[in-house]
């Protein structure tokens, strides 16, 4: 006998609840934000409005789970601790960049975005409206409904760590300082805009001095992506988001007599990856943002980043 489906509700702490947390009470969170004195000015009640927002879409949803089905909640927080399975459907209720965190613990799970505040949220990828949850999760196990497979990208190291991220992966100092390192690509290889004159690797590979590095994807392209194509005013075409390919931005290349700025930004199809050997002391790794869940790298070990096998499942 199967198990019933179950369905996994993914949150994250509201700003609201980020502030009773650190004042203590709604009063002194209150009289901290409205504290002329200190020239803020400001009234709880907007975070208390949202919260309260949120957490109405979260008792809607929840309601509508089928009373045989399994269901649990998981915090933004414990997501690196859950262990999602293979059977499960994951909801999630709140914003776009929830999807994107929730995306890289799963290996294929249908997932379902439920926008907790409309008009608020861009609605990329929390498409949906909680009174609609019913008819969306029939629809997510049954596989009647229609999926858009989102690209993600991957960075493989080699000492076999692996991080998946649905936006980008940024590789580079934790601190955004001077990053050091060796850029090449393997076979077949990014299209690259060409720069200024500079070091290269024994192997080809270009010695670089830059604040690191960001990869991403179409669905990525919307975001930290698009202000560093749009800074740089680049020609490249963008992917979109089911599109099998990446773009690639290189911050602030610094040219010298042993680094150098040919390779700044390229593109990357399915097979080709971007190959990166570290020459600091301690590089970073971290996806969509979250910084507390990043891989650390030391001088002399080499990183791949390209197109994942794994793609996210996002119910349309």
């Amino acid at each position: 006998m199967s198990l019933a489906p179950r369905v996994v509700l993914v949150h994250r702490v509201t700003e609201y609840q980020e502030l009773l947390a650190h004042h203590g009470t709604h009063g002194q969170a209150e009289f901290f934000l409205t504290s002329r004195g200190a020239s803020r000015g400001r009234s709880l009640t907007e975070a208390a409005d949202r919260h309260a927002r949120t957490h109405s879409a979260l008792a809607e949803v929840t309601a509508a789970v089928p009373l045989a089905w399994r269901h649990v909640r998981v915090e933004r927080s414990d997501l690196d601790r859950f262990l999602f399975a293979p059977e499960d459907v994951v909801v999630v209720v709140g914003q776009d960049g929830l999807v994107a965190n929730t995306a890289k613990y799963l290996a294929g799970q249908p997932v379902i975005g439920i926008d907790s505040d409309p008009g608020r949220n861009p609605g990329v990828l929390v498409r949906h409206r909680a009174r609609d949850t019913a008819a969306l999760l029939r629809a997510a196990v049954s596989r009647t409904g229609a999926f858009d497979d989102l690209t993600m990208v991957e960075a493989v190291a080699d000492d076999t760590q692996r991080l998946l991220a649905l936006n980008e992966i940024y590789l580079g100092r934790p601190d955004h300082q001077t990053s050091r390192y060796l850029l090449g690509t393997d076979p077949p290889g990014g299209a690259g805009s060409k720069g200024g004159k500079g070091g290269k690797g024994s192997d080809g590979d270009e010695a670089q001095a830059s604040s690191g590095l960001v990869v991403g994807t179409g669905t990525g392209a919307t975001g930290w992506l698009r202000s560093l194509w749009l800074e740089r005013g680049s020609a490249l075409a963008l992917p979109g988001p089911t599109d099998p390919a990446l773009a690639w931005f290189v911050r602030e290349a610094w040219p010298s007599p042993a680094t150098g700025t040919t390779r700044v930004q390229g593109t990357l199809t399915r097979a080709g990856r971007l190959r990166l050997t570290v020459e600091s002391e301690r590089l970073v790794a971290f996806g969509d943002g979250m910084e507390s869940d990043a891989l650390e790298f030391t001088w002399g070990q080499t990183v791949r980043l390209g197109v994942a096998d794994t793609r996210l499942r996002l119910l349309v």
